[in-house]
């Protein structure tokens, strides 16, 4: 599947965060975020603000070496955040690292944690971690969460990709074997993937076949899913000993 364009990309990072701080209005930064157990609403905002903070970084430096990423993942615990700052610090940020991709273009070398080497690869992982995050703040404050069908495609087309690289099913427990297959279905938009695990590796093919694991709902809702997220309209039929074990093995390593 074809990607975005690279400047979609950086609308959608712009856009996806005006989103999510319009539910930081009225929130209390101290409530629980179902679907990150152990997070509040505070620390999601401050790990997405890292994250954008640690692409950033990496475009605007043109680094070809790794970047610590202790934003991301280090993301205490605090009390009496201020939720207009909160909202304020993440736009800002979320603006910086448009301005850097758009500074540095869609082909610029520099280094990512997957497979590309460009700025294109961080504007489109920001896209779709800026999504997730998303629905993970909507989910905690109770509002609706709604993706335009190009986003979702292409977030589920990234997902799966990476499912299919070493990464993601080298080691134990063993996810390839004999007659494991996945077969998602979008019924919203009759979208088909066909993720092949019988081999010596992974591969992904864009239909439909009878498979090990079914997984039928709609568009957004599969990907919702794949992120372990609620999916309430998504109906799984089949072997769901082997969905667990494909979407901890392949659960989105550079999240």
């Amino acid at each position: 599947m074809t990607t975005l364009a690279f400047d979609r990309y950086r609308t959608e990072i712009l856009h996806q965060t005006a989103l999510l701080r319009s539910y930081l209005t009225e929130a209390d930064p101290t409530a629980p975020v179902p679907s990150c157990p152990g997070w509040n609403l505070g620390q999601l905002v401050r790990h997405l603000g890292g994250a954008h903070g640690w692409a950033e970084m990496v475009v605007r430096t043109r680094s070809t070496e790794p970047v610590p990423d202790d934003p991301v993942n280090d993301v205490p615990l605090r009390t009496g955040e201020d939720p207009a700052t909160l909202s304020t610090r993440l736009g800002d940020g979320a603006g910086r690292l448009a301005d850097a991709l758009h500074k540095a273009g869609p082909d610029r070398p520099v280094w990512t944690p997957g497979p590309g080497g460009t700025a294109m690869f961080w504007a489109r992982r920001m896209t779709h971690e800026t999504v997730i995050h998303r629905a993970d703040a909507a989910l905690a404050v109770g509002a609706s969460f709604q993706l335009a069908e190009e986003i979702a495609l292409d977030a589920l087309d990234e997902w799966l990709t990476y499912s299919t690289l070493p990464e993601a099913y080298e080691g134990t427990p063993a996810l390839l074997g004999p007659g494991r297959t996945v077969c998602l279905h979008a019924t919203d938009t009759g979208s088909d993937w066909l993720i092949d695990l019988t081999g010596e590796a992974p591969t992904l093919h864009h239909t439909a076949q009878e498979a090990a694991i079914e997984l039928r709902g709609t568009l957004t809702d599969l990907l919702l899913l794949v992120y372990r997220r609620p999916a309430p309209s998504v109906k799984v039929t089949g072997d769901t000993a082997l969905l667990d074990l494909w979407l901890t093995r392949s659960g989105f390593w550079l999240h």
